[in-house]
């Protein structure tokens, strides 16, 4: 068996002194963003991805070899290690086919089979599979025992077919078959539980739904799982047989699904006794063994299976799930910022006013209030005067305005304002207030605004998000920001462990103004654990601003090993040292001083010279520590010092007029902005509360495998509105503009309702269902599921 190091290579497509050297560096404490940025030489230049997928298998790897030596030591202790069963195990290259052989050894409780095993019986079910022409009932005569608890010969082979059962079960090279051969031929088969047809209504698509396992995409697999949580459905894995079997009973679907699966059964239960040379060939065993191996596949290898084929199943739909709200986190946190620049936040609301918040160019709090422009208070114009006083009081910029309820009410409002006092230059931008409920009643809030109401805090986060979305968001348990499929559903212990690798990959990529970042962004860096995040801020703030990077060593708890992960990753701008506002680490300052002695010019000449350092050659300045990748990145960083990877700022415009679904009407070309991605097309917000979809069949006129190649989170774009179901609260979109309404393709999975402010407890949703009557759409669904 090759090492792990080889096997992770293969996986990731690299060399395997690449992995070699990288899982060294994981070992010896090295963070991903550190050895990803900073040790290209090392690993040959494996990016974060490549190096999150290596950490992520190295864990696995390890696990299965601790695993294996487990199941060596146990099975030798039993002196039943044998030189091909260790080879067997040592060949083993995953979990499953490790438990596989280890089963006919593993300690358990007293079964039947072993009950019989114990009254002397084994030697009997031996006989019967290695001779049958033997009739059971008289090689049975032999074996009855009452003192032994075999009263008669019936007895006797039920307990011969109970060790059988077992024996067959446990069975590794047939169990490997049997599973290999489920995965490609079996389908997951739904059927709803009888007297939930209207509690389970939102599932109804699925009351009668047939897929192969294999194949099934992750969103209609969590979607299926829910609905049996939830006690809607039933779940079963129902075999296909190879050869398609005729039906009479084509006129009824369920029938015909009936005589499929019996089919499928037969073909399991005939692969069961083919392992085992079991045939009817008119012996006298042959019929009593075709039942054993009948019941092996009925009583004991289906469910085992099932069980095991269903987890695998919905490990790879959350893995899938996992991976779509890792992506689309990425985007909302790579979003571009609008930047230092003063902001007002408005967090709209009805009955209870339109919270606001004013914010300087670093994010301080300037001022905060509350204007009640809608029901029932209805103070329109005092509420103008009262955001222009504010605005002119503190120059403000910018208005972020929150996406949730009276969002688009309140845009008016702002629009009115602009108009009637453009004086004061003011631009307004609708801005996603996913998670910021959840962070105005935060213990980071908290401590941020201790005096502050919590109905405040909201207005402040809206408006900081507008400047910087990394910043902002990353004070809010990603799970709560609601841009996944199913996040509710997945393994919650795997979707944290991913988030938090995403939020930490983008944070470092960006870099981090040590002077001004909170103590949460700070605790994102690569190196700094949130306690020394806390220590620089308080000693930030006892001794004043950092004035360079050796600094930083000063603060508690901070040695030179995390000095050594976080320094590049965290910015002085205006220090004692201009590569300090740089990416260039501090351990590769002497490669910038060999620049400057050799071209007699100092760093900040150097710096933003393009022309100058472009001309440079890169090889000059290599030695035994720095290569040809880290000089080259020193180069581009001097040409521009601390880049943002972050896209350009730039808003959409929602249409006027359009402000409820019902102000929708077919064949509408609008601009939107795309708050969620999933497996089956893009979420967009028009501006209307209500979320149209794109299915992944209109995003363009060539085929999509995945959606995100397209569109990400936060994207503009322009859509033309296909179809509108105001009772169900449905909207079709395309991003081909020249198709007509009426021809949506969405599929019947992909109807989810999504209200546009995304909230935390608004992200719980099911599939709607679909009903014959509800027009041009649900006939759209159901040529999709034909």
């Amino acid at each position: 068996m090759s090492s792990i190091e080889h096997r992770i290579a293969r996986e990731i497509a690299a060399r395997p002194e690449q992995v070699e050297a990288a899982v060294e560096l994981l070992d010896s404490g090295a963070t991903v963003p550190f050895i990803a940025r900073y040790r290209k030489e090392a690993t040959g230049g494996l990016d974060d991805s490549q190096l999150r997928q290596l950490e992520e298998r190295l864990g696995y790897l390890r696990e299965l070899e601790e695993r294996r030596a487990a199941v060596l030591a146990s099975i030798d202790e039993q002196g039943k290690l044998s030189e091909d069963l260790r080879a067997d195990i040592l060949a083993a290259d995953n979990k499953a086919r490790l438990e596989d052989l280890y089963l006919p050894y593993k300690p358990r409780r007293r079964t039947r089979a072993q009950i019989a095993r114990e009254a002397g019986l084994e030697p009997l079910a031996k006989t019967l599979l290695a001779d049958p022409d033997q009739p059971p009932e008289q090689a049975a005569v032999a074996f009855v025992d009452e003192g032994k608890g075999i009263a008669d010969t019936k007895a006797a082979l039920d307990g011969a077919r109970a060790i059988l059962l077992e024996s067959f079960a446990e069975d590794p090279a047939l169990v490997g078959a049997l599973r290999d051969w489920l995965t490609t031929k079996a389908v997951i088969r739904a059927s709803v539980v009888a007297g939930k047809e209207s509690e389970g209504a939102k599932f109804r698509d699925y009351f009668q739904h047939v897929e192969p396992i294999g194949s099934i995409p992750s969103h209609r697999l969590l979607a299926l799982f829910r609905a049996r949580n939830e006690g809607v459905l039933d779940l079963e894995l129902a075999p296909r047989p190879t050869t398609p079997q005729r039906t009479s009973a084509t006129e009824d679907p369920g029938a015909a699904l009936d005589e499929a699966a019996a089919a499928g059964h037969a073909e399991a239960e005939g692969r069961v006794a083919r392992h085992f040379d079991i045939a009817d060939r008119g012996r006298a065993a042959d019929r009593w063994l075709l039942e054993t191996a009948r019941q092996a596949w009925r009583v004991k290898l289906h469910l085992h299976l099932s069980l095991d084929l269903f987890g695998r199943a919905r490990e790879a739909a959350d893995a899938e799930a996992i991976r779509v709200f890792g992506d689309n986190l990425k985007d909302l946190m790579m979003a571009a910022p609008a930047g230092p620049k003063t902001v007002m936040g408005l967090d709209p609301g009805i009955r209870t006013g339109v919270k606001l918040a004013v914010v300087d160019g670093t994010g301080k709090l300037l001022d905060t209030d509350v204007i009640y422009p809608h029901e029932p208070k209805k103070l329109w114009n005092e509420s103008i005067a009262q955001l222009a006083a504010i605005c002119r009081r503190h120059a403000v910029d910018l208005i972020a305005i929150g996406n949730g309820t009276a969002s688009r009410e309140t845009d008016r409002l702002v629009a009115e304002l602009i108009r009637k006092h453009a004086d004061l230059r003011l631009a307004k931008v609708v801005v996603s207030e996913a998670g910021a409920s959840v962070y105005s009643a935060s213990e980071v809030a908290a401590k941020e605004f201790p005096n502050l109401d919590v109905s405040l805090r909201g207005a402040v986060s809206i408006a900081r998000r507008l400047q910087d979305p990394l910043a902002e968001l990353v004070k809010i348990d990603p799970k709560s920001i609601g841009v996944g499929q199913y996040q509710h559903d997945v393994n919650q212990v795997k979707l944290a462990h991913a988030l938090v690798a995403r939020v930490e990959d983008c944070v470092n990529a960006v870099g981090v103004d040590v002077n001004t970042a909170s103590a949460p962004l700070l605790a994102r860096v690569a190196g700094l654990s949130p306690a020394v995040a806390e220590n620089i801020v308080r000693y930030r703030e006892a001794n004043g601003a950092f004035r360079n990077r050796k600094a930083l060593l000063k603060v508690p708890r901070l040695g030179e090993k995390a000095f050594e992960q976080c320094a590049g990753f965290l910015r002085i701008t205006e220090g004692d040292d201009p590569l300090d506002a740089s990416a260039v680490h501090p351990e590769a300052y002497p490669v910038v001083q060999r620049i400057i002695e050799q071209c007699g010019r100092e760093v900040k000449s150097l710096i933003g010279d393009s022309r100058f350092l472009r001309s440079l050659d890169p090889q000059r300045y290599t030695d035994s520590i720095f290569g040809l990748p880290t000089v080259r990145d020193i180069l581009g960083e001097l040409e521009k010092p601390g880049r943002d990877p972050r896209p350009e700022f730039r808003t959409a415009t929602f249409a006027e007029g359009v402000e409820d679904i019902r102000d929708l009407k077919p064949g509408m070309i609008l601009e939107g902005v795309v708050s969620n991605v999933a497996a089956f097309g893009a979420f967009v917000d028009l501006g209307v509360h209500q979320d149209g979809l794109v299915h992944v069949s209109a995003l363009s006129n060539s085929f999509v495998k995945d959606p995100r190649d397209i569109v990400k989170a936060g994207d503009i774009v322009k859509v033309k509105v296909i179809e509108i179901d105001i009772a169900r609260k449905r909207i079709g979109l395309s991003m081909r503009l020249d198709d007509e309404p009426g021809t949506s393709r969405r599929p019947l999975d992909a109807g989810m309702a999504r209200p546009s402010s995304s909230r935390p407890a608004q992200t719980k949703l099911a599939p709607q269902a679909v009903t014959p009557a509800a027009g041009a759409l649900a006939e759209a669904f159901n040529k999709a599921r034909r």
